[in-house]
């Protein structure tokens, strides 16, 4: 017998049935790809997301198609809303096996028109909301002796600015490239992975509504412009963020942790 006939087998690596997720702001954009190839690799997939009709539609049309998903109101800001989402994941999932830290908020201010208002609801999103769902769902993790697998979202404005205005996003995301690190080294004794993905120029519905009336022309300029730097001179899709958190899931990264895969296109190298 060969060596590789000892080693498990592709789709055994990509398999994720009777894996229990909840993907946070999974209702549109990165979140939705990431919940679908979740679910298409045979997890059940808790959608949590603010936005319940959206949530609820998304639901719908995956569990339409046959996939196991389900959804919870969930406002991450806000720790009774977690308790919350962790109490209905434990019910209606039976136990919570991956989390996917995705929901979060860029609004552009500069800083002389910014509050410290503005710069705090930024922070309690972004950084303190994704701490404590951390913190709560890995408690339950820990609970379950079973391991698990938490994977953040940040940004590559974790390591450069890309636009002004961003200064309380840039200052999230940046924490939550260090956070990643100190929980990861804390929660693997446990057999709990941490990670992130840094998604760069991603074409979204919301990622559009950020870039001044696109398709105005000067809407176009700035996407022209942002493209011209990435080595693949293209902007991303939300499902090549999906693509990576499948991979960051699976059995595939079982020696990952602790680290961040840039999903850019190459600007961070232009």
């Amino acid at each position: 017998m060969s060596s590789s006939d000892k080693l498990p087998k592709l789709d055994q690596l990509i398999c994720l049935a009777g894996k229990r997720a909840i993907v946070t702001g999974g209702a549109t954009g990165i979140g939705k790809s990431i919940t679908y190839r979740l679910a298409e690799a045979g997890a059940a997939v808790l959608i949590a997301d603010i936005d319940s009709t959206n949530a609820e539609h998304t639901a719908k049309e995956f569990s339409a198609s046959g996939y196991n998903v389900s959804c919870v109101a969930c406002d991450i800001s806000n720790n009774d809303s977690i308790t919350n989402m962790v109490a209905t994941a434990a019910n209606t999932l039976g136990g919570i096996d991956i989390l996917v830290n995705n929901a979060g908020i860029y609004p552009r201010k500069l800083l002389s028109e910014m509050t410290s208002a503005d710069f705090e609801q930024v922070v309690s999103v972004n950084l303190t909301g994704l701490f404590n769902c951390s913190r709560l769902i890995s408690r339950h993790m820990i609970e379950q002796k079973q391991g698990g697998c938490i994977i953040n979202i940040g940004s590559i404005d974790s390591f450069h600015p890309s636009h002004k205005g961003l200064s309380a996003y840039d200052a999230s995301k940046g924490g939550v490239e260090m956070l990643t690190k100190s929980l990861a080294l804390e929660l693997g004794q446990y057999g709990i992975r941490v990670n992130t993905i840094a998604p760069g120029g991603i074409l979204t519905e919301s990622m559009m509504s950020t870039v001044k009336g696109v398709p105005t022309k000067e809407g176009m300029a700035q996407l022209k412009a942002f493209m011209s730097r990435t080595a693949l001179g293209r902007m991303g899709s939300a499902d090549d963020v999906g693509r990576v958190a499948l991979f960051l899931a699976s059995e595939l990264s079982n020696y990952v942790t602790g680290t961040t895969v840039v999903v850019d296109g190459g600007y961070l190298i232009s």
